[in-house]
């Protein structure tokens, strides 16, 4: 153990129920192993199986229990000696319990297969602070991994959008001054779309936004590039019917995509061109679609060094899991970028609101 965690608890969490069956199931498989090892004494008949069975549930049950409620406060002392702190106790556990076992069966009736006393008690100690000391090196590295890919997946969102360009703002400015004397009304609403555009920048590495927001975020970015490029930019929306809209998602997922396709397709032709936003729900996974016409990768780098869209999936896949997937790439003349990402059930209820 080497770094304590951001809120100063470093103890792995053993009062979750999976990581509770971990504990247990590490426990009947020390059972069954020890059962199929092959040694003099008469074989394991169901009985003496179920019994084993049951003192190792026991013993492990007892142990996460008690670091589960002394968490905190064995997180209170320096790593290496509240680590040494929790294997003491269960050390102590398995020492009480052991004796306790050992005591009933003795007095209950003399069997020539009982260990004796030392060599139980002993025993029963040793495997447990081994097993222990096993399981919460095991939580911990887990525990520091998904800490580590959740600030990662934070910087990468703030990175990504300490990278709304400057010369998109720039241009935007520009184009707001040119529009102030000639038409006030439009010049206003792209003060505010560009205000709410800067605000979930931002906010981009904080919480979680929805389709919706991500939604019509977007279409406050296009509505903004439109004024800029005029007719050389048109945009194309297909909304699926019934779609998620409260479904959370990631912050500043589809305007990137979208802010690639204008920079570095629509920009880059000079008679412009359409792009297509297509979402749609298919087999429970919602899909995003955004595709441009686009130069070949041969005459200009089709969408940039592809940095945005690694920021993008490695988000997805952090907030979804392994099903999130994103493909994107340039075939015949347009480039297209494909987002798949699951739908979860509590999202049905909601499915019916309002559009963006």
């Amino acid at each position: 153990m080497t770094a304590p965690a951001r809120d100063g608890v470093w103890l792995p969490d053993l009062c979750r129920l999976p990581r509770l069956l971990t504990m247990l199931g590490l426990a009947q498989l020390t059972v069954i192993l020890v059962m199929l090892v092959p040694i003099a004494t008469p074989p394991w008949d169901a009985a003496g199986f179920i019994s084993a069975s049951g003192y190792a549930l026991w013993l492990a049950l007892s142990v996460s229990v008690l670091l589960c409620a002394g968490r905190r406060l064995l997180s209170r002392l320096p790593m290496r000696l509240g680590a040494a702190a929790a294997l003491g106790l269960a050390m102590f556990v398995a020492l009480v319990a052991s004796a306790v076992v050992h005591g009933l069966f003795a007095s209950i009736a003399a069997d020539p297969s009982l260990p004796e006393f030392g060599r139980f008690v002993g025993g029963s100690a040793a495997a447990v602070v081994l097993l222990t000391a096993i399981a919460l090196r095991y939580f911990y590295v887990i525990d520091r991994w998904q800490a580590q890919v959740g600030a990662q997946a934070r910087a990468e969102a703030d990175a990504l959008q300490a990278r709304i360009r400057p010369h998109f703002l720039f241009n935007s400015m520009n184009m707001i001054a040119t529009l102030l004397r000639r038409d006030p009304e439009v010049a206003e609403r792209a003060v505010l779309d560009l205000s709410d555009l800067f605000r979930a920048a931002l906010g981009a590495g904080e919480g979680t936004s929805t389709l919706a927001d991500e939604t019509a975020l977007a279409e406050q970015y296009l509505s903004i590039e439109q004024l800029r490029l005029g007719d050389r930019l048109r945009v194309r929306w297909d909304k699926g019917a019934g779609l998620p809209w409260s479904m959370p998602m990631p912050r500043l997922v589809l305007q990137p995509l979208l802010e690639n396709a204008v920079l570095h397709g629509i920009s880059r032709l000079p008679e412009g061109g359409t792009i297509d936003v297509m979402l749609g729900e298919r087999e429970g996974m919602l899909e995003i679609l955004v595709a441009n016409p686009s130069l070949p990768p041969s005459d200009a780098p089709a969408q940039g060094a592809g940095h945005a869209q690694a920021s993008i999936a490695h988000r997805l896949g952090y907030a979804f899991g392994p099903r999130a997937s994103m493909h994107y790439g340039w075939n015949a003349g347009r480039y297209a970028c494909t987002i798949r990402v699951p739908v979860a059930e509590r999202e049905a209820p909601w499915r019916e609101r309002g559009r963006p």
